[in-house]
């Protein structure tokens, strides 16, 4: 059959990515310490030469299917490489995203629970670099210092939510897993959350919070310097979802070695 997409196109203009995006397909996480099943968003784009009148999304498809079944970030660079042949493209992208849990203990009661992560893998290779970066994003207890600190008793606080990537390279793709990530955001703040907690636990987590205020520009600069001494190309974003005001606090910074 007359392949129109493969045609010529006269008006010599590339493109910068096309693809498929939103597309909801079962996948395994298997890290080599996190295994889990879930349905994943994922989308992926190539970019399109100039004299190319499209690209093959249908190809976009087998590669999820037949390469991102199993999703090990250590391999995804192998995975990208065949993309990049298997669709004839100077770059491509490949993101997935989907929630991955982990089992967290209350301090007090010891009871465990499950937490939820939100976590978005992203690949892009092109004919000279390849990069991954994992992105998690979880939830801490942040209290405010001038509240304390003013206040004859008491301080407001609220849950932050906080958004690492690390990006690593062909030879290190995956230099942070998602475990370790989770464990050094659960460990900023002023405390961490839990599901599920006893009263006991409560006192515990609120007097850890009250004894460790921190603004939202402590929480990002905790985490940056955690991430310099591992030598990590990173990305923070942190939003305090305000108790007492009408607006949230936001942070942000990149650094890269």
């Amino acid at each position: 059959m007359h392949d129109i997409q493969n045609e010529a196109d006269p008006r010599g203009i590339a493109i910068d990515e096309v693809g498929i995006s939103g597309l909801r397909y079962p996948v395994t996480f298997d890290d080599g310490h996190t295994r889990q099943n879930g349905i994943a968003d994922i989308s992926v784009t190539v970019g399109l030469q100039a004299d190319r009148r499209g690209t093959h999304m249908s190809r976009m498809i087998a590669l999820v299917h037949e390469e991102a079944a199993t999703l090990a970030p250590q391999e995804l660079p192998i995975t990208l490489k065949r993309g990049l042949e298997l669709l004839e493209a100077p770059t491509l992208t490949l993101t997935l995203s989907l929630p991955i849990a982990t089992t967290v203990t209350a301090p007090a009661s010891k009871r465990q629970s499950w937490q939820t992560h939100d976590v978005t893998i992203t690949g892009r290779i092109t004919a000279d670099t390849c990069t991954v970066a994992t992105t998690v994003t979880t939830d801490v207890t942040s209290l405010c210092p001038c509240s304390k600190a003013i206040s004859d008793y008491g301080a407001h606080n609220q849950r932050s939510e906080i958004t690492l990537t690390v990006t690593g390279t062909t030879d290190a793709p995956y230099p942070l897993a998602i475990h370790e990530i989770v464990d050094l955001l659960r460990n900023v703040g002023s405390a961490p959350v839990f599901p599920l907690i006893k009263r006991p636990d409560e006192r515990v987590v609120t007097m850890q919070a009250y004894d460790h205020p921190v603004f939202v520009e402590d929480i990002i600069r905790d985490i940056s310097l955690q991430c310099r001494e591992k030598g990590l190309n990173h990305a923070i974003r942190a939003k305090n979802l305000e108790s007492i005001h009408s607006h949230d606090a936001i942070a942000s910074l990149t650094h890269t070695d």
